[in-house]
């Protein structure tokens, strides 16, 4: 990435020139980015490479702006630990492994945040069976600094979810916690709320459970205010009081038919008791209002919006009670600032590193440190500490351990035409070796989900469409329709009796089409690959539509919808089993109820420890395709990974499903043919890699 100039003058001035009586007052503007990126790949990144934990995530800095708590990769192992600003370069201090309270009755590490500047607090997460049935567990744990004692916070009676900070008072190094909990009889599924000091542990009720509450919603000052529920037939209660001495009263007690959250629920309560923040998608489009409490109806027009798209969620200051910022995506995630000095800010780092380029993921209590993420959609980006008295800007840690700064395969946005004429938004990553961008081969990769989830442009977590164009191939991730971001009705789209496993699927169909006449793929050329719902979608479009697809990669998948519906039954109730699948015949769109005839050659890879796509779901498809006298190795392939989950929670797990997906592809459909113009130039693994590459899973 390079910096155009370093940010001084008017800048600077514009920062001043805003009011010193703010307590976000700036003195300084950031100096440039020092130049750390990783020059010198003229070869091919190994597919390996992308597999990679990445090396620092989730940075999060303490009230007084000294110390930051981040979970840091090791060896392809997290760790949570702790790095002190007021000692550079001294390493970081670890203090919780992740895999060992994943071992420890399958535990791993959830969230982390800080209480006061001495306490870390972090969330287990574990799957349990109880009663027969699969179930989420979260209990949150406090770190001293001081002491290094980890403490266990109300543990002791908690049920299901011991995990939900309502609100924090760094002071008194207290928090609000919502349980669920076995002291309240009849109601133990119904979480109440209680009062923990986190340096002792002890604790203190705040709000008994109520019958109708799933969930509390805390304001600024750390009144309940306000009470969530739903019901298994879709209703959703919404409770409120303007304060602590009044009762709560139902406001709004209504239906969701369309499963994508219509009801209005307060964000930010307001200095007026009866007006709060909050996001509505009652006019199709998700925008921001001020809401007026005794009747759920904007007041006036709408806060904010974005054309043809939702907003994301709002951003409150630290004290709860202000709204500071509005998220939204449209390729990529931007920031609305209300703060005009966050707003100055983020025109700074805008200017200098491109929109959106960078964006503020922590901050101190007077915003005067703040923590920014900076990258390129094609970058994996760094994380930088900015000083915004002295304007100095210094670099944290990288995101990936390998590739750090490196400018990868270059990403847009397009939309292009589905066959019954609806727009359809797709990310697409080109191969940067192969600059000439015409007839290429192609990946198609349809997101999980489905409903309400959405690709958007950048590196990401999982950057497997990094991973597949550095191969060759142009890689296309339809937002198909029923994805998230793009208004209530092309989320409706989705759920017609015809959208699941059929218009969707066409949608996926349909960009081999459009790209294809554009000239930048040859449809002939195709292969598509997909996790979880992508997973599905995957195994539909090789039984469906195998004279597409040269070749199909799945991970994760629901293959035979009437025994996956019967699982959510069970798990979720009637609601969450009819969240899912829509189609009014279950075993017309379940691949695995379809395995005679035609498919594509298919690689099926499962997590033997996925707790939300049952182990199950692959074996019966790989049973069914043998039945119908499918060939192992020659028309599909299984890889059972015994410690994989649904979210590819280890380093080897998550390259051997990369290099399963790599092999498989070049078996059916290779990126490199003697037809191909730049056949001659196909790039060889770059040098530095050479031992990632070696590291690869056997051949198979």
């Amino acid at each position: 990435m390079l910096v155009k100039h370093t940010l001084l003058g008017g800048a600077l001035a514009a920062v001043l020139s805003l009011s010193l009586s703010s307590p976000l007052a700036a003195q300084g503007a950031p100096q440039a980015k020092p130049e750390i990126v990783v020059k010198g790949i003229k070869g091919r990144v190994p597919t390996e490479v992308f597999g990679k934990r990445p090396m620092m995530r989730g940075p999060q800095i303490s009230p007084d702006g000294t110390k930051i708590a981040v979970m840091m990769s090791r060896n392809g192992i997290d760790n949570l630990g702790i790095i002190d600003l007021t000692k550079p370069g001294s390493p970081p201090k670890f203090f919780a492994r992740a895999e060992e309270f994943r071992e420890a009755g399958d535990r791993t590490i959830g969230t982390w945040s800080w209480v006061g500047n001495r306490t870390v607090l972090f969330t287990v997460l574990s799957r349990e069976i109880i009663f027969g049935q699969r179930s989420d567990l979260r209990r949150l744990v406090a770190y001293d600094l001081e002491s290094g004692a980890i403490t266990p916070l109300a543990w002791e009676g908690t049920t299901g979810d011991g995990g939900v900070i309502l609100h924090r008072d760094h002071a008194k190094e207290t928090i609000l916690l919502q349980r669920s909990s076995f002291r309240n009889e009849q109601n133990e599924f119904r979480p109440e709320v209680i009062s923990v000091d986190v340096r002792t542990g002890k604790f203190s009720t705040v709000q008994r459970p109520n019958v109708f509450v799933r969930s509390w919603v805390a304001d600024g000052n750390g009144v309940i205010r306000a009470g969530v529920g739903n019901s298994d037939d879709g209703k959703v209660r919404l409770m409120y009081r303007a304060n602590a001495s009044e009762q709560f009263r139902t406001i709004s007690n209504e239906k969701d038919a369309t499963f994508t959250g219509t009801q209005v629920v307060p964000d930010i309560f307001t200095s007026d008791p009866n007006v709060a923040y909050a996001t509505s998608n009652r006019d199709n489009y998700r925008r921001v209002y001020r809401i007026d409490l005794n009747t759920l109806q904007p007041i006036g027009k709408p806060i904010y919006e974005v054309p043809g798209h939702d907003v994301d969620d709002l951003i409150r200051d630290k004290s709860g009670s202000r709204l500071l910022g509005v998220r939204y995506t449209t390729n990529k995630p931007y920031v609305r600032w209300y703060d005009e000095r966050l707003r100055a800010i983020q025109g700074f780092f805008d200017e200098d590193f491109g929109k959106g380029n960078a964006q503020l993921i922590s901050a101190n209590d007077d915003y005067t440190k703040l923590v920014m993420f900076i990258a390129k959609p094609s970058e994996p980006g760094t994380y930088y500490v900015y000083d915004t008295e002295s304007g100095n800007l210094s670099v944290l840690g990288h995101f990936h351990p390998e590739l750090k700064d490196a400018d990868m395969n270059p990403t847009e946005t397009i939309r292009y035409k589905a066959s019954d004429g609806m727009e359809i938004p797709a990310v697409v990553t080109y191969p940067r070796h192969r600059p000439h961008r015409k007839n290429l081969p192609v990946i198609v990769m349809p997101h999980g989900g489905p409903f309400g989830v959405r690709d958007e442009e950048g590196f990401g977590f999982f950057p497997w469409h990094q991973a597949m164009a550095e191969l060759g191939y142009v890689v296309i991730q339809p937002n198909y329709r029923g994805s998230g971001g793009y208004g209530r009705e092309f989320v409706m789209e989705g759920r017609k009796p015809n959208g699941y496993g059929q218009r969707m699927q066409d949608d996926l169909n349909d960009a081999l089409t459009w790209f294809g006449q554009t000239g930048l793929i040859d449809p002939k050329r195709a292969c598509i690959m997909g996790w979880s719902y992508g997973g599905y979608a995957t195994a539909r479009g090789a039984q469906r539509d195998p004279g597409l697809w040269k070749c199909a990669i799945a991970g994760a998948g629901v293959y035979d919808f009437p025994m996956m519906k019967a699982f959510d039954q069970s798990t979720f109730g009637s609601f969450g089993a009819s969240f899912q699948a829509t189609a009014d015949n279950l075993v017309a769109i379940s691949s695995a109820r379809n395995t005679d005839g035609p498919w594509s050659p298919i690689l099926i890879v499962a997590g033997l420890r996925d707790a939300r796509i049952p182990i199950e779901q692959s074996r019966t498809l790989v049973s069914r395709l043998k039945g119908s006298g499918k060939k192992e190795g020659v028309d599909f392939r299984y890889v059972e990974q015994p410690k994989g989950t649904h979210n590819l929670p280890y380093e080897d797990v998550h390259i051997e499903w990369l290099v399963e997906a790599e092999r498989w592809a070049e078996r059916f459909n290779p990126a490199f043919v003697p037809t191909d113009v730049d056949y001659a130039r196909k790039p060889a693994v770059d040098p530095r890699f050479q031992t990632a590459a070696a590291t690869a899973p056997a051949a198979m």
